[in-house]
């Protein structure tokens, strides 16, 4: 049986991304080789009717998402580390809001993070959080592009399209 997970995601591009692939490297292994550093923008729950989605997409007319960043906090019983945005980040919202139009109408509240150690398949100590507090990590991030990524059976995540911000320079790739 194929398990196959869907999402868009917001990958953290290379050139800002060295502190943070740094921790998930050194403190969590399995999951740096799944997936590069990302906030999750819609979850497979959320993309039921993905022509509609690609199409929303397709009508955005947004530029770079910008999302700030509090310093790494501890979560689900101090397992796992993520960077949480802080503020409203309301530009974040209303891209989701405009993706799932005609789909999810009012579409859940989804604070958007970069998960430094992932609890399904890392565990984090005091010794590991004092580390990871020592390492100076981006406070703020612009992303120019989302990607359709799938996930089947546990493995590396694939990315199936790019889509550019803003409006015209769209990436095709598959």
């Amino acid at each position: 049986m194929n398990l196959k997970r869907i999402q868009l995601t917001l990958f953290v591009e290379e050139k800002d991304s060295a502190a943070i692939e740094q921790v998930r490297s050194t403190f969590n292994p399995e999951q740096y080789h799944l997936i590069k550093s990302h906030v999750t923008l819609c979850r497979e729950n959320e993309l039921t009717e993905m022509d509609k989605v690609i199409q929303n997409i397709l009508s955005l007319d947004q530029d770079t998402i910008k999302i700030k960043f509090g310093a790494a906090v501890r979560f689900l019983n101090d397992i796992g580390v993520l960077m949480p945005a802080i503020g409203a980040n309301e530009h974040f919202h209303s891209v989701r809001k405009l993706i799932l139009k005609g789909i999810i109408d009012d579409p859940a509240i989804q604070e958007p993070h970069i998960t430094l150690i992932h609890p399904r398949n890392g565990n984090c100590t005091d010794e590991i959080f004092e580390e990871i507090k020592k390492i100076r990590l981006p406070n703020s991030l612009g992303f120019n592009k989302i990607s359709l990524i799938e996930q089947v059976n546990g493995c590396k995540w694939k990315a199936l399209n790019e889509f550019e911000l803003p409006g015209i320079n769209r990436v095709y790739p598959f």
